[in-house]
Order: C-alpha cells, then structure tokens, then sequence
C-alpha cells in the first residue's frame, strides 16, 4: 500500500500495460477486409524494441491526426503544468521555482513532438511470406514539392523507404514531374518510380507511369473542369488516383463523375496528418464504388521528409493491367484516429498506443517501469544526491550473514 502511495504512476503504468494485453490490437490491418493477416507481419529492430516506450511514444505521435494531435497537446499541457505546479514540495517554494517546475512538463512534451518529428530512429519494417507481389508506395514526396523537408533528396526517400520494407516507390512531388531520367542514386536497392502528384480545385490527384507536365490551368475553377485530368492522364499511358482521405469533403458527392470521368482509383489511407481523420465508415463506401467499378484502392505514405514512419504499406500483385490487384495494410493506431472524437484524444492515443504493443514491445516497457521503480524507491542516507550508482549497488547488494552473539543476558 504504501508502493501505491508513493508511486502512483508506476503502478498504474503496469496496471495498464497488463490489462491492454487481454484484448491487444493486431499488429497489421487489411484495410480492405478489415481482417488480421496472415502472411505479412511486421519485423522490429533490436533497438526498437529495446528502448519501445520511446520508440512507440514517437510513433504514436507520428500517427496522430490533425485535430486529435491539437486536442491532446492542449489538455496534457494544461494537466501537466497543473501537476507541477500544484504537486506538494517537502520546503516550500518561490513562485519562479514552482513555474519551472510547471514547465518542465510541458517542456519534454514539446521536444518529444519535435523528436517525432526531426529524430531518425529505428522503424518496424514489413516482411512478406511468400505473396509473390511488390511492397510498394504510391505517394511519396522529395525536396522537390514545396512542401518537402530540405536536402530530402531522391537517395534520402529511397533510403527511408527500404529501411521500412519497400521495394519500390513512386515518386510524386507536388506539380513537379519525376520522369525517372534522373539517375537513381547509388546504393539504391529499391525502384524510384515516375509519377506527379497534381493540385487541382479542392484535389490532389496523383498521376503514376509515363506521365508528362500538364496546363493545370485547364483543370481548375470546378469538378467539371477537375475531372477532366483523368482524361489526360490517360491519354499519357499513365494511371490516376485520386487521394481522398485528405480532401473528401469537398468532392464526396462527386465520386460517381470521378469514376464516369475516367479515375483509375482511390487513396483509402494516407499517413498525413490531416488524412489520418479520414473515417472509417467513409472508406468502406469508398472500398464498395471502388469494387463495383474494379478500380484499385492503395495507400500512401505521402512522406515529405519529416521524420515519421509509415502507416500503411501496399502489396501489389500482377495483374492483367500490370500492378492492379492491391493489398493495403495498415497500423491499427493509424486507422482509429478517424473514428474517435478528437477531444478525447488525450485519453484514447495512450490507451490505443498499449493496445497495440507486441508482447516483446510490452516487456521492454514492464523492464523499463520496474528499473525505474526500484530506482525511485530505493531509500538513500540523508545528503546522499542520486545516481545509478545506488540502482547498481542495490542490484547487486549480497546478503550478509550476522552471527548472533550466544551470551545470556545479566
């Protein structure tokens, strides 16, 4: 009772870390079936899964959708300047050291955001069991979109890609074309592919094969005038896809002119932080038209350099139009963020996060608590400053045998 007492975060951390394992979540999702798959898995690095409450912290960051990330920085900002200010102190304080302490809080929450965000670091990778098709990306952007991490160049992109488990990636900067003549960098293991990612009225459509510059003047000002890319594209021997889960809203009633327009398929996941709010009752509709119309559904990394880690992976099988037949699977902590209010995002990522660990992931967290706990909890002589010097000495602490004097006491 008094560990409790005295530790009550710790405690509750196990507690928790124990109860989401009754009931975890997969590690990979068909997010065509919605099914758990069976010859597909995701392959951890050793130093991923030693330092996992850091490395799954950063990933649940990574995974953040827009709103929910606003909401939850806001409310454990708040609750842990609250806590710091307000915690009981053995002397009393002055209030610029009770604002410190309000800040320190918030202060490893805003570097944990900008580690996600900046920090390379270890990342799970996809492993295929004999499924015959190409792990490939259909969204991915360099320095060349306006919007890409500077000095994120085509050998960075390819590198990112194969330390994740690709094969292959398309190419598709923001109005920029990558035609696949510029020379792949050496020590690339994996196939850069051409493609151009086009902003249109209220769209992004991704164009992928021999695609060429295209007036994006003509294509603007209304769907009707939008749509008409797909045409065009056509007409270059290239493959249109139109990206959703960031910008349903403006075109959802225009589904049916995309697919009578000539659209050769739908985005389904997208790892942008915007696009992860896409819901998941929209992208079964989506899945439904796709599938009566036999256009293809991908997902996309849509990565820009900033550091994350993907989401979503695809599985491309031959088919009588080349890659056609796809298999999109993603992180289950990734696809939930659309179907959760975002106020409650405080509470449901880290709930989500314990979710989703593996039982190698969860045992480097319970290591981690216990190390810590003993540490916190191990008694020091008055004046005694902590270190690790006291953990290892307590760890390794013999006990002594005392020989008991045998006098009778006078």
């Amino acid at each position: 009772m008094n560990l409790l007492r005295r530790h009550p975060v710790a405690i509750a951390l196990v507690v928790l870390l124990l109860a989401t394992a009754i009931h975890p979540l997969s590690p990979l999702i068909d997010a065509v079936t919605g099914s758990t798959p069976g010859d597909v898995d995701l392959e951890r690095p050793v130093t991923y899964v030693l330092f996992a409450p850091l490395s799954n912290t950063l990933d649940a960051l990574t995974f953040f959708s827009q709103p929910r990330a606003e909401w939850a920085l806001a409310v454990w900002i708040l609750a842990l300047a609250a806590w710091g200010a307000l915690r009981r102190s053995e002397t009393p304080l002055s209030w610029r050291r009770r604002t410190a302490r309000a800040l320190v809080g918030p202060g490893v929450l805003i570097l944990l955001a900008v580690a996600a965000v900046l920090l390379p670091r270890p990342v799970p990778r996809l492993t295929t069991e004999g499924t015959g098709g190409t792990v490939i990306d259909y969204h991915a952007h360099t320095n060349a979109s306006h919007d890409g991490r500077p000095g994120w160049t085509l050998a960075k992109l390819a590198a990112w890609h194969e330390r994740q488990g690709f094969e292959a990636s398309y190419v598709t900067d923001h109005n920029v074309v990558y035609d696949g003549s510029l020379p792949v960098p050496e020590g690339t293991s994996i196939n850069l592919l051409p493609g151009v990612e086009w902003s249109l009225h209220g769209q992004h459509v991704v164009a992928i094969g021999p695609v060429e510059p295209l007036p994006r003047d003509s294509f603007q000002g209304s769907t009707a005038r939008m749509i008409r890319i797909f045409a065009a594209i056509e007409r270059q021997g290239g493959l249109s896809i139109a990206s959703l889960p960031e910008y349903w809203r403006y075109h959802w009633d225009d589904l049916g002119a995309f697919v009578v327009g000539g659209v050769d398929g739908f985005e389904i996941v997208n790892c942008a932080p915007k696009a992860l709010a896409f819901p998941s009752k929209l992208r079964r509709q989506v899945l439904t038209l796709a599938g009566s119309h036999d256009l293809m559904v991908v997902g996309a990394s849509d990565n820009h350099g900033w550091g994350k880690v993907t989401c979503v992976w695809n599985v491309s099988l031959p088919g009588a139009q080349g890659f056609h037949t796809n298999r999109v699977f993603a992180r289950p902590l990734a696809l939930a963020q659309g179907d959760w209010q975002p106020w409650t995002a405080a509470v449901t990522q880290p709930w989500l996060l314990l979710r989703s660990l593996s039982w190698s992931e969860r045992a480097s967290w319970l290591t981690w608590v216990v190390i810590i706990l003993l540490y916190r909890a191990m008694p020091r002589r008055e004046g005694q400053r902590a270190g690790l010097g006291i953990l290892a000495r307590s760890l390794g602490r013999r006990s002594r045998r005392t020989t008991i004097p045998n006098e009778t006491p006078t």
